[in-house]
């Protein structure tokens, strides 16, 4: 655990006094030296400048850091001490998957020796807090509501909707909402029969109850009000998710957006947004927000909703499973894409391999030169057709190839109802035959297949547009990415990590082609290369033929990028090629007195080893040692654990429930790395991850590495 430095410094002067008082006796000593340790990393002389790179200008966003979600992402297979599938039936599945070099992953900035470690065993493991555009990092820390006074005083001129329910009744109305059994319901005997009371019964209920649906009924001359639950499929069935939302009355004084912050855990941000959507009956485009998350990790986001109040959202918060809702406030304006700083990301590395002096090594040169910015593996799907494929299929215009990559049997584990699609439409190509095979229709097959018997075979192209527009774009998007990936990989190879003649730089919004002279003024972190596209430029030296060799080979111009369909025209971008994060730090496990691990939590500890090294030369050994271990076992934070099933970071919402933070054991089991940094948007984390470990971040690979340790 970190001391403050107030704490720290204090400590530095009682070890100063209490050395002073032992000088006098050990003035004879002989002179000792500090042992140092030495790694194999070999500096690089491009690295020496080290300018921050200018403002990074809008790029195309990912979705791993704030952008619009990747098609078919799919996260490292489920823990086995999470869920009881079968580890076997997952591992099968990614033989066929990709590895990082099928899509032009190949190199490193920098020489430390890698360790091997296993990434995302927990989804816990993964913390994303979403970084707002006044640069403030965003957290879960207050679950209250505010009251404005225009709402106060209408609220007193209103009757009490909780007077028109009984105890009982409320208990019941709770355990319909709260419970299970969804298709059950709720009938309240209206006795005083008017408009005005039945009104108010149903205001109380939905106000009270978010979730819950309300009907009235007549049986026998007598009549009732029947709550019902709005998820279950009898009430999905009648009441149709696409009206308009009721309107309640709103208080001019108040902004128009409530705006609050989502904490969720092993959910994607649209899946997230589905389940408000639906409980609180509104449709999904009601909510606005800067970016999506990852599924498979714990992430804290802002989310702003329109004239839906705080009172009804906080409701959610008794019947949500992994989601959390709360410091709300009301403002003008809804949110927009892109409009996030960044991400602030807690990683968790468990069973590493690596020394602590293995550690220290990487992690400096990720906090000083960064890592290369590839698109990560999540940007390519997890089967064995990847998505660029689909993409490069659509850039050339060949439709059928697409319906067949999209449709057609492939090797490998998938579920069984999707082997059963895959079949059929192999056999019959029957698209309603094949649809008959799937329960969820929503999925891309399904989609296509709906698509394609309404449209019919000869009209793909019309077809293919039921899929939605943000998932149709990936797949050409996907294409984008493996091309920039590749080249990147050739640049670097070429040309290391120093800025030359014919690289490019943005002014602004516009690339420059650097001459000799300019390139000797710039470093790698100024360096950019283009997505290729009708509205970019390329490097003037090799790598910008390469580009055209590549497209070519793949039967695409590279000199008309424009398509028929002007959705999957690409104008093309630039992206940095190197990114170097902010407020990097990191825990290890410290061995012996030898290896200080600086840490920007705990600036004092610079002054603790200029101290050490003052006095060392006439201190006896035995002293040394005694400073030593107070300094590590005050200053120290170990990762060690027993229980791979644990928890190794405090969030957000256990600390709202005061649960106690985790606690490490000295001589625990295992070991593991924790790390933070900050991104830019459209920056994979993975991609820092992979630099540091230097082990392929693939999920094929993580989870044979994964299965291994397990077994």
């Amino acid at each position: 655990m970190f001391l403050d430095n107030q704490s720290i410094s204090l400590f530095c002067l009682k070890s100063f006094t209490f050395c002073c008082s032992s000088l006098s006796w050990m003035a004879e000593s002989e002179t000792m030296s500090l042992p140092v340790q030495t790694g194999d990393k070999r500096g690089c002389s491009e690295d020496k400048d080290e300018d921050v790179p200018s403002k990074k200008p809008k790029v195309e966003s990912d979705h791993e850091n704030g952008g619009a979600p990747d098609l078919n992402e799919e996260e490292p297979a489920e823990e086995a001490s999470e869920e009881d599938d079968d580890g076997d039936t997952f591992a099968d599945m990614m033989k066929h998957g990709l590895t990082e070099t099928d899509v032009g992953i190949l190199k490193y900035v920098s020489d430390h020796e890698g360790f091997s470690g296993i990434l995302k065993e927990r989804y816990s493991d993964f913390v994303v807090h979403e970084i707002n555009k006044q640069g403030k990092t965003v957290h879960l820390d207050d679950l209250s509501i505010p009251v404005d006074s225009e709402q106060a005083s209408e609220t007193e001129q209103l009757p009490k909707e909780s007077d028109v329910l009984t105890e009982e009744q409320k208990k019941q109305l709770g355990e319909l909402q709260l419970f299970k059994n969804k298709e059950g319901n709720v009938a309240i005997e209206v006795m005083d029969d008017t408009k005005e009371k039945r009104t108010l019964v149903h205001k109380a209920i939905k106000t009270q109850f978010p979730g819950l649906e309300t009907k009235t009924e007549e049986k026998d001359g007598r009549k009732f009000i029947v709550a019902y639950h709005a998820a279950g499929k009898k009430a999905l069935a009648e009441v149709k998710t696409t009206k308009a939302p009721r309107k309640h009355f709103w208080p001019k004084n108040r902004g128009s957006y409530c705006h609050f912050t989502l904490y969720k855990e092993n959910k994607d941000t649209m899946d997230a947004i589905n389940v408000l959507s639906k409980f609180l009956r509104l449709r999904p485009n009601m909510f606005s927000y800067m970016g999506t998350k990852d599924k498979r990790a714990i992430t804290v986001q802002e989310i702003a909703v329109l004239k839906i109040t705080a009172e009804r959202l906080a409701h959610l918060n008794k019947c949500l499973m992994n989601l959390k809702l709360g410091n709300f406030c009301y403002k003008n304006h809804p949110l927009k894409l892109g409009e996030l700083q960044g991400n602030h990301f807690t990683v968790v590395i468990r069973n590493i391999s690596g020394t602590s002096e293995q550690v220290h090594q990487a992690m400096t040169s990720l906090k000083t030169t960064g890592f290369i910015n590839y698109f990560g593996m999540q940007r390519f799907g997890t089967t064995a057709v990847p998505t660029q494929h689909v993409g490069r299929a659509i850039l050339r215009n060949d439709w059928n190839e697409v319906v067949d990559l999209i449709l057609k049997p492939r090797p490998g584990a998938e579920k069984e109802f999707l082997v059963r699609c895959r079949e059929e439409w192999a056999k019959s190509q029957d698209p309603e035959a094949a649809l008959k095979k799937l329960p969820n229709k929503r999925c891309v097959e399904g989609q296509l297949l709906r698509g394609l018997s309404m449209y019919g075979k000869k009209n793909i192209v019309t077809a293919f547009g039921l899929i939605p527009r943000n998932s149709r774009l990936m797949y050409i998007h996907s294409y984008q990415s493996v091309v920039w990936n590749t080249m990147v990989s050739r640049r670097i190879d070429s040309f290391g990590l120093k800025a030359v003649e014919g690289d490019l730089v943005l002014r602004g919004t516009a690339a420059h082609v650097l001459s000799a002279e300019e390139a000797e003024t710039h470093t790698i972190h100024d360096i950019v290369m283009p997505l290729p596209g009708f509205d970019v430029i390329y490097p003037s030296h090799h790598i910008g033929e390469g580009y055209r060799e590549m497209l070519t080979a793949d039967g695409l111009d590279i000199d008309n990028m424009r398509h028929k369909v002007k959705d999957y025209s690409l104008a093309g971008a630039y992206r940095r090629v190197v990114i170097r994060p902010t407020d990097v730090s990191w825990s290890v496990e410290l061995h012996t007195c030898s290896r200080v691990v600086s840490s920007p939590q705990c600036d004092a500890i610079t002054m603790c080893r200029s101290f050490f090294q003052l006095v060392l030369s006439t201190m006896k050994a035995f002293v040394l040692k005694l400073l030593c271990f107070f300094f590590f076992f005050w200053c120290r934070e170990v990762i060690h654990y027993d229980d791979p099933r644990i928890s190794l970071v405090h969030t957000d919402f256990e600390k709202l429930e005061n649960k106690p933070a985790p606690v490490f054991i000295k001589d625990g089991k295992y070991r593991a790395l924790r790390m933070e940094f900050s991104l830019p948007p459209s920056t994979y984390a993975t991609m820092a991850i992979r630099e540091v470990l230097k082990l392929d971040t693939s999920i094929k690979k993580q989870t044979q590495l994964n299965t291994t340790w397990l077994n």
